[in-house]
């Protein structure tokens, strides 16, 4: 049987949803291709969304018209913004959910797309063929025209996303005990891999890995601290609802001295430790046998317990990764008080699973060895559903664009590619970060990987994406409206305090009250805005009229606006964050329009890097290796200097 579309997505994971939703919402004929359609999106290891800068990435999700924030909203049960005690650019949300909702959550979103049909199978080889001599747009020798499943269907399309996970090839670690599989009790794929690989495309392994999971009736929750959830205007999505499910507390305890002990005598048999698994995990996400191995002098490690859900009893224990014996695990656990009576669901365990070479990507995600073949998550060595998500959204509006505009193999070239840069978005950074620098470990996201974090604010992906998402077909008109009236609300306050003066007579006993020093002559509002001890709510009970700004919810035509209502907090804080930090804000980009002059000059195609012997040797094999597009690309490449960059720019007549 052959079926034929534009667009498929091969794993139904994070990453895969959001493609294969980005993609049927560009208007795309998509077939999403998983091995299980009642574990859509699964929480393979911990049931929570967001994190440090792994919650901007959500709302840039949301904000350019994806799926993952208001499935998280939904099924929220304990939400909290990090990061408070620092500026705004370090802001991140997070949100605990119960587990099997946003399954179905995410099921219902997938049911509800037009343009998207879902086939409950495992895909086992990629199709491919060489591309038309006559074709001048093709960018490879090879172009993908499917894929063939293990029951024999044949796939047709005229783009495919491979978005598999840990599936590929993937193996189990407990103790000495290994198994094939792609999550504990699920098969690996097998095959799919070389079939890929046999055109040229590299591959590796990675390594990651998850906790125990506990049974609450077994916890002494009287030895432990209860950890509450926050209940304020904040949320994921641009345009969620208030959270519908009960919020639930976590709790946190630590290790102990005699927990390490018996983990220690169980290292021989750690596969980390017994050469059984060779590949590289996660930096930022470490075993308890490698924090014990790394940090030998702390006698305990901070342990998080987690509620899975609202109808459950399973609990996910953040902090004790492991794949060492499941006895050693359980005894180990049963030293720390709180969990003395301990009784599990399943243990810990690792697993190695296949990746693709990142650098051998294009900025839209599609391969540069074969043309519509595009990656997305971890299989292009990431972690984090997050991670996923973003780039799953990014190669589903790439691949919906190729398929518009493929004939017999041409491709969607840079200019008309869905391209984030890195001053835009956390996953502009990602993507750059992944096809420039490559990954020699688990790629997770953190504030510090972006230069310009004080642009990419949790508090402003949509001002950043809507409207670009919006032209661009993704983001639909009501999200567009949505934008829209909050855009306006913000400026009419910014406008307000800019415009509106105040007398030092008036407001500086208010000031010294408030600890902050006294006008020596008038100002304008905004003025005080940026002191540390003013915000909107105080300054509006000083400075006569802003209140009634604050709270107008009207839109351009003067008609009242319900979610203009809803959404004042939001709008205050957005505005207020952008006057108290209009000046780092307006340094930051003037520093990203300068690099923008270099991400403008093309390279590409321009040199034979091997003959310029003023380049240095790392530097030509670097060049060689990732072909980068622009001048900006190339000075991010580790092993290109500066002074490489002035030898290109004086070739180039700059």
């Amino acid at each position: 049987m052959i079926l034929k579309y534009d667009v498929l997505v091969i794993g139904g994971g994070h990453a895969g949803c959001e493609a294969a939703c980005a993609s049927a919402n560009m208007g795309a004929k998509t077939c999403l291709v998983t091995m299980d359609m009642n574990k859509i999106a699964q929480m393979s290891c911990n049931p929570a969304i967001g994190g440090i800068a792994k919650g901007q990435i959500v709302r840039e999700i949301d904000a350019m018209g994806g799926q993952m924030a208001l499935v998280s909203d939904a099924t929220a049960i304990q939400f909290r913004m990090l990061n408070r005690s620092k500026g705004p650019a370090m802001w991140s949300p997070r949100a605990q959910c119960d587990r099997g909702k946003f399954i179905w959550e995410w099921r219902k979103k997938l049911d509800e797309t037009a343009n998207l049909d879902i086939w409950q199978d495992q895909a086992e080889e990629l199709l491919v063929e060489p591309n038309s001599q006559a074709c001048c747009r093709a960018t490879a020798t090879k172009s993908v025209i499917g894929v063939r499943t293990i029951w024999g269907c044949e796939l047709r399309a005229k783009a495919v996303i491979i978005t598999a996970g840990t599936f590929l090839n993937g193996l189990l670690h407990i103790g000495r005990k290994m198994v094939p599989g792609g999550r504990i009790a699920e098969p690996a794929v097998l095959h799919f891999t070389e079939s890929i690989t046999r055109h040229g495309i590299t591959t590796a392994r990675m390594k990651t890995g998850t906790p125990v999971r506990i049974d609450k009736r077994s916890v002494h929750f009287e030895d432990t601290e209860i950890q509450p959830g926050e209940n304020d205007f904040h949320r994921f999505s641009y345009m969620g609802k208030p959270r519908p499910l009960p919020q639930l507390p976590c709790w946190t305890f630590n290790t102990n001295k005699e927990c390490h002990e018996v983990l220690m005598s169980g290292i021989a048999d750690s596969p980390l430790y017994n050469g059984q698994i060779q590949s590289i995990g996660p930096r930022y996400c470490p075993s308890v046998e490698t924090k014990l191995i790394t940090f030998p002098e702390r006698e305990s490690h901070p342990l998080f317990l987690e509620p899975e859900g609202v109808d459950t009893n399973e609990m996910y224990l953040n902090g004790f990764s492991s794949s060492m014996p499941m006895d050693v695990q359980i005894e180990a656990l049963k030293k720390i008080p709180a969990l003395r009576d301990l009784k599990v669901y399943r243990p810990g365990y690792a697993i190695e699973y296949d990746f693709f070479d990142p650098t051998q990507l294009k900025h839209s995600l599609e391969s540069k060895v074969i043309n519509g073949l595009f990656f997305a998550g971890q299989v292009n060595g990431t972690t984090g559903y997050e991670e996923a998500g973003g780039q799953g959204t990014v190669a589903g509006i790439n691949a919906a664009l190729y398929a518009g505009s493929a004939g017999c193999c041409a491709t969607a070239t840079i200019d008309n590619a869905f391209i984030l840069h890195r001053d835009e978005a956390y996953i502009g950074v990602l993507i750059d970060d992944l096809v420039t620098k490559g990954v020699d470990e688990p790629y997770r996201m953190f504030t510090s990987r972006a230069e310009y974090r004080i642009l990419l604010r949790q508090d402003d992906a949509d001002a950043r994406l809507t409207e670009k998402c919006y032209k661009l077909g993704l983001a639909k008109r009501e999200r567009y409206d949505w934008w829209m009236e909050k855009k306006e609300a913000i400026d009419r306050i910014i406008g307000f305090c800019e415009n509106t003066p105040v007398k030092m007579n008036d407001i500086n006993g208010a000031l010294e009250a408030l600890g902050t020093t006294p006008l020596r002559a008038g100002c304008k509002a905004i003025d005080l805005i940026g002191r540390p001890q003013i915000n909107l709510q105080n300054l509006s009970e000083l400075v006569p009229g802003l209140k009634a700004v604050m709270e107008d919810c009207r839109n351009s035509k003067g008609e009242e606006v319900e979610s203009l209502r809803i959404r004042k907090d939001e709008i205050i804080e957005a505005a207020e964050v952008k006057m108290k930090y209009k000046g780092y804000i307006e340094r930051e980009r003037i520093v990203a329009d300068k690099m923008h002059r270099l991400e403008n000059i093309k390279i590409k195609g321009r040199f034979d890097y091997d003959s310029l012997q003023s380049l240095s040797i790392e530097c030509r094999q670097k060049l060689n290796r990732i072909n980068p597009e622009t001048l900006a690309q190339a000075s991010r490449i580790p092993g290109v200097s500066p002074s490489d960059i002035n030898v290109l720019l004086v070739l180039l007549g700059r």
